[in-house]
């Protein structure tokens, strides 16, 4: 792509103090222990995403509203993913599923996951991020691209995941050059199948990338059959040591 250039420091780098943006653990009764740890003090939290049954569900789930609570009392952001499809979820359905996260959940935002890129559907997500802006009072608004988006998106969230994939396509990948115009605290990197002796690594590519927010794990996809997001790593100790303190020069 064009707009890609070698990932290249910046001015705030030295500052910076990453945090964890969780896409989206199992459901509390399946994974008790994650939604747990996640609440503990002085665990480098940026926000949670709440996937009850591929969006809100049909009807309010009683363990879902308690987790959720817990991380809001702890101070962390919990927020409601939509899944746009790509851009094949209409309007309305992205809406109403917004409204049942807000009602039954009361979520601080939300995820757009599997957010176009394109220019040509720019306009649609900005319709959709200002009705998201109306349902919730000053929600936190995180575009689920995956990928470097066309810049204009940038203008319409508070973040964007500018990558989510596998650590053998992320040790070598690059960076748009507009995103230098925009402090890390905008862009959001997921990486899974990063090895143990691996991990500051892809910390630092991070850091150098200038993504403040991320999220890591030695699970994997295997090959599309799993959600490496389901589960902690298996390093989670280590993880969440290495993000608190920042990455180590």
């Amino acid at each position: 792509m064009p707009h890609l250039t070698s990932a290249r420091p910046r001015s705030s780098s030295t500052a910076l103090r990453p945090g964890l943006g969780v896409p989206g653990y199992a459901h509390p009764l399946l994974a008790p222990t994650e939604w747990g740890e996640l609440t503990h003090p002085g665990i480098p939290v940026h926000w949670v995403v709440l996937n009850v049954a591929d969006g809100p569900g049909s009807r309010p789930d009683p363990h879902c509203l308690e987790a959720a609570g817990r991380l809001r009392n702890a101070g962390v952001r919990v927020l409601g993913r939509l899944d746009t499809r790509y851009g094949f979820r209409t309007f309305g359905e992205l809406i109403s599923d917004a409204h049942r996260y807000a009602d039954w959940y009361q979520v601080d935002g939300y995820l757009l996951d599997r957010c176009p890129a394109d220019r040509a559907e720019l306009p649609e997500v900005r319709r959709t991020v200002a009705t998201l802006r109306v349902i919730r009072d000053d929600p936190h608004i995180v575009l689920g691209h995956g990928t470097h988006p066309h810049p204009g998106y940038a203008e319409h969230a508070d973040q964007l995941v500018t990558f989510a994939g596998p650590w053998s396509d992320y040790r070598w990948s690059q960076v748009a050059e507009w995103t230098a115009a925009h402090p890390p605290e905008r862009f959001c990197h997921f990486v899974h199948g990063v090895p143990r002796p691996h991990l500051e690594e892809a910390l630092r590519i991070a850091r150098w990338q200038g993504a403040a927010t991320v999220w890591f794990t030695d699970r994997t996809d295997r090959g599309g059959r799993a959600d490496p997001w389901e589960g902690m790593p298996g390093y989670w100790d280590e993880f969440v040591s290495r993000v608190g303190t920042g990455v180590s020069e």
